[in-house]
């Protein structure tokens, strides 16, 4: 399994078009194959970075998700508004293999 953290540098004036972008993505991403942990918007301190972090099983699979996001209707239409829109002033991707597992059990008292 690798995750994709996906960093985007988004206009601080647009954060409302990033979080409906984020909502719609919500739907697509997990429909078309990946298992999303979340897009996170800015709060505290910076206010033009965001992120967006979902697993997948491999490259391969990766690939094949990219062409089903790209076909799906939600998904074409999520491209065209942040085009339209223009709060997305970067994206960049990198994928990550988890390093620090397998994780105890969490312990309450």
């Amino acid at each position: 399994m690798i995750t994709c953290f996906i960093r985007y540098h988004i206009d601080p004036t647009k954060k409302a078009q990033f979080g409906e972008y984020a909502r719609n993505w919500g739907q697509a991403i997990p429909r078309c194959g990946a298992e999303l942990i979340g897009y996170f918007s800015p709060h505290e301190g910076s206010s033009t970075l965001a992120y967006g972090v979902y697993c997948i099983e491999n490259l391969a699979a990766y690939e094949a998700y990219r062409q089903r996001l790209s076909q799906d209707p939600l998904g074409r239409e999520n491209y065209e508004f942040a085009q339209r829109e223009k709060f997305l002033l970067r994206e960049d991707r990198t994928f990550f293999k988890l390093a620090s597992g397998p994780h105890a059990a969490l312990v309450r008292p």
